[in-house]
């Protein structure tokens, strides 16, 4: 068990909402959201610079759960249960500016489209249009998802530049 150190980063400036999971160990270990090769991948995708990506004031980044789970037998273990349910509603009422949510990952997606998600995350991500203005489901940045990218050519060629349209605008 880990001692919990929350990482969560937001403003009621911030324009740009980014649900991920849980904060990985190395996240956990430095303090910094997204400062792993998730968050390199994600910065990729989005494309933010590392100065704009940190700048609570444009993008504010909270995680389903807040603390490291801890690892389990093919990873990290599922973001902690209770933490959105406690927390989001509280945090997001002061981050008055969103315009934009990113949904990374299948716990994001149940939790925040509820019964519009479809039963796979894939299907999911790849009805992105459907829930647009509002939310962008992601897969997981994770370097793990290589297979799942080469499996959906479709994610960089249609909703990659889809999504960084929408970071510009929402900037």
């Amino acid at each position: 068990m880990h001692d919990p150190r929350p990482v969560v980063s937001a403003s009621a400036q911030s324009k740009i909402l980014i649900i991920g999971q849980a904060p990985g160990r190395k996240v956990h270990e430095s303090g910094v959201p997204w400062d792993d090769p998730s968050g390199n991948n994600l910065r990729e995708w989005t494309g933010l610079s590392n100065e704009v990506f940190y700048d609570s004031k444009i993008v504010a980044l909270v995680p389903m759960g807040f603390c490291y789970p801890g690892s389990g037998k093919s990873g990290d273990l599922p973001p902690r249960p209770e933490c959105a349910p406690l927390w989001h509603e509280k945090l997001l009422a002061q981050c008055k500016s969103i315009q934009l949510t990113l949904l990374i990952g299948q716990y994001a997606q149940k939790y925040y489209l509820g019964k519009n998600a479809k039963k796979t995350l894939t299907e999911t991500v790849r009805s992105f249009k459907d829930y647009l203005p509002n939310y962008m489901p992601l897969p997981h940045p994770s370097p793990r998802n290589r297979i799942w990218m080469k499996k959906n050519p479709w994610f960089e060629e249609d909703l990659i530049p889809e999504l960084k349209t929408l970071i510009r605008k929402n900037r």
